[in-house]
């Protein structure tokens, strides 16, 4: 993985506020940039201190407590979660764990954050042969053939994501066991909304949308970011 580095002074001299805490092994320090707050070296990690939200929740808790979200609520979160995707493939990163628990709401304006790139990679375009993140998150390309292209399997986990929120579970709990079938949606769920889902789920990776078709789709379009 790569970090971002930075000066210590510049941190300090910030106001009070909190702050969250990474620890990272150095070992996994590939390559070295900058960081936007601090960062502390020890003997075999490094500390990074990084942004924390005062009043947020991850998706996995807020769904937990709404059961399942509204469609148009649904619509505007994925929206910007895929402004997020569209903007680490600009930075040639790539997640690799796309799911509710590594995304942030805040709760006072309802902007989102992707958080946790502990699993991440730098984007290429050969297929990878080594998994990160959650199995049960995993394409079937990687179950069947130990292999995924990263932006076919961000895709698939997108689609999982938007399930999750309009549906409010999980479709596949384990990802060893996928068993491909027809995904049964309720009649409140527009044609648009299923139609989404069923291209971000392909079984086949070339048959999936991309992250570019999606913004374009008319279920996704003029839904403004907060």
């Amino acid at each position: 993985m790569g970090l971002r580095r930075a000066g210590v002074s510049s941190a300090r001299s910030l106001p009070c506020s909190q702050v969250a805490i990474k620890r990272v092994p150095r070992n996994r320090v590939r390559h070295w940039g900058e960081l936007l707050l601090e960062w502390l070296e020890l003997p075999d990690s490094v500390v990074l201190v990084l942004e924390r939200l005062e009043w947020c929740q991850d998706l996995l808790g807020f769904l937990a407590e709404r059961r399942f979200l509204p469609e148009e609520e649904a619509r505007g979160l994925f929206c910007q979660v895929l402004e997020a995707m569209r903007h680490c493939a600009s930075c040639r990163v790539l997640h690799r764990d796309i799911k509710p628990e590594n995304i942030l709401l805040d709760l006072a304006s309802g902007q989102l954050k992707l958080i946790d790139f502990g699993c991440g990679a730098f984007l290429q375009d050969t297929a990878y042969a080594r998994f990160a993140g959650t199995l049960s998150y995993s394409p079937p390309e990687w179950i069947h053939h130990q292999c995924y292209h990263g932006q076919a399997a961000t895709i698939w986990s997108l689609g999982l994501l938007l399930y999750h929120l309009v549906m409010g579970k999980h479709l596949f709990r384990r990802g060893q066991e996928v068993i491909w079938g027809q995904i049964l949606f309720p009649q409140r769920l527009s044609q648009e909304c299923q139609d989404i889902i069923k291209r971000c789920l392909s079984m086949q990776p070339l048959d999936r949308s991309s992250v570019e078709e999606l913004f374009h789709d008319p279920w996704v379009q003029g839904v403004p970011l907060p």
